[in-house]
């Protein structure tokens, strides 16, 4: 009998991960991702993995982000040597997110055990390194959405578009087992339905057992048009005390939202006074990945640029600035007044955007924009919670600069959307809620009782259950 079992994610929001095993098919694992709480180089949960790679069949890849695939690359250094199947646009963007994040660890890495030689301390070994990141993209068998792939004689594959980022997939697993037909749904991240560029969550109606993402299962988003007002308005605040505006950013996804709706307020004349800045060669380079994307995705709000040989970077901001090398981004910091910096990392655990905090946070001139989620246990978390002190590099920061969330640019589906989506399936399937903090599972599982009558479940880390 097929069981499934709750690695990561659970009861929480990063590190995705779960194994669904049978005697028909092997070990199939859905998403391998890396926890995103405190510093880049204290990854304490990602150490030793709860099963032996060199067991795992198939790896199944809902999405890019490093939540999701972050661990792929110690994966293969463990011992993994089976197929990893995803979307080609996911593909596209592992080769440019991983490749980043193995050279932040080294870095990390490097810092770290330049400070245990100091102290005297056993030096770290690294879980892995630059060559694995090659093995992981030969590994990847890439597919279309809504065409099956068998990843045995016995289950099949199909991804669907989950509107979350480019590639985004739900995943559907379809398999037969003891002669009766089963099939799982992973959610992955849905999409807000309103976002831009990307297109609505495909609705399924058949499972036996639901996997679903509740990261706002506790509350709706503000509407675009209210956060579009407020982003004005806090545009106009800063700019009349004469400061900058900082704004981390994921470099997918979430960057090339904020590159369109600060576009729709230049083509407004409303940025007139204002230097738009991309500090992040990762964003830059994901966003080319997009311009090639472009016709695949909703293109209501940018026509003119799914039109023809466009470009989010070179064509919706003309005078958009891109910091690539470190002089450049460094030079940012003698802008006085009317910077608008997008940097990562999206949740500040690490990246440019903490140097950007390090020059300006301290000055009430100034403001930090949050338009994504920030995890427990993250500078950002932290910042978004009030935080009036902060330290980064063994040093000390006093948070005088304004902090603002908008509401409305989250690509996560909210608690209505979510309720939404579970409710077109009419197979009556098992109702896991995944990836959400507690309390926010809490609500959305009592949400879905009260107003459909859908039982659901809320799964503890390690938690098992059977087909």
């Amino acid at each position: 009998m097929a069981t499934l079992k709750f690695l990561g994610a659970a009861q929480e929001v990063t590190g995705s991960c779960y194994l669904l095993e049978s005697s028909v098919f092997g070990k199939i694992l859905l998403d391998c991702g890396m926890h995103q709480g405190g510093d880049d180089s204290n990854h304490d949960k990602d150490d030793n993995f709860a099963f032996n790679p060199a067991v795992i069949d198939a790896v199944v890849l809902s999405h890019a982000h490093i939540d999701h695939s972050g661990l792929l690359p110690k994966l293969v250094h463990d011992g993994f040597k089976g197929s990893i199947y995803c979307t080609e646009a996911t593909a596209e963007l592992l080769d440019i997110m991983l490749r980043d994040s193995v050279s932040l660890y080294e870095r990390d890495l490097e810092r770290e055990n330049v400070y245990r030689a100091r102290k005297g301390k056993e030096l770290l070994e690294a879980k892995y390194v630059k060559a694995d990141v090659e093995k992981v993209l030969k590994l990847c068998r890439t597919q279309e959405y809504q065409k099956p792939v068998k990843v045995s004689e016995h289950a099949s594959v199909t991804f669907h578009d989950a509107g979350h980022i480019l590639g985004s997939s739900i995943v559907e697993i379809n398999f037969t087992e003891r002669l009766i037909k089963k099939t799982l749904v992973f959610s992955g991240d849905l999409g807000n339905k309103d976002a831009v560029l990307m297109n609505d969550p495909v609705f399924l109606e058949k499972a036996d057992v639901v996997l679903m993402e509740g990261t706002y299962g506790n509350r709706n988003h503000r509407s675009k048009e209210d956060t579009i007002n407020q982003l004005r308005q806090i545009l106009d605040e800063t700019w009349q005390k004469g400061g900058n505006v900082m704004i981390p950013a994921f470099a997918v996804g979430r960057t090339q939202e904020m590159i369109f709706y600060l576009g729709q307020l230049h083509h407004a004349g409303e940025l007139d006074h204002w230097q738009v800045i991309l500090d992040s060669p990762m964003a830059i380079a994901v966003t080319k990945v997009y311009d090639r994307w472009l016709h695949t995705l909703d293109c209501s709000g940018v026509r003119q640029l799914c039109s023809g040989d466009k470009s989010l970077i070179e064509d919706f901001i003309p005078k958009l600035h891109l910091a690539v090398t470190p002089e450049e981004s460094m030079a940012i910091n003698r802008i006085q007044q009317g910077a608008i910096i997008i940097a990562g990392s999206g949740m500040c655990t690490g990246g440019r955007i903490r140097h950007h905090f390090k020059h300006r946070i301290w000055n009430n001139r100034n403001t930090v924009i949050f338009a994504g989620f920030q995890a427990r246990g993250t500078l950002g978390r932290k910042l978004v919670d009030g935080a009036k002190r902060i330290n980064m590099w063994t040093e000390e920061y006093a948070v005088n600069a304004r902090v603002e969330t908008l509401g409305g640019f989250s690509a996560h589906a909210g608690q209505d959307e979510l309720i939404n989506w579970v409710s077109h399936f009419k197979t009556s399937p098992r109702i896991m809620l995944i990836h959400g903090e507690a309390e926010s599972l809490d609500a959305l599982s009592e949400k879905l009782w009260k107003d459909k009558s859908i039982a659901s479940e809320i799964p503890h880390p390690g938690h098992s259950i059977a087909f």
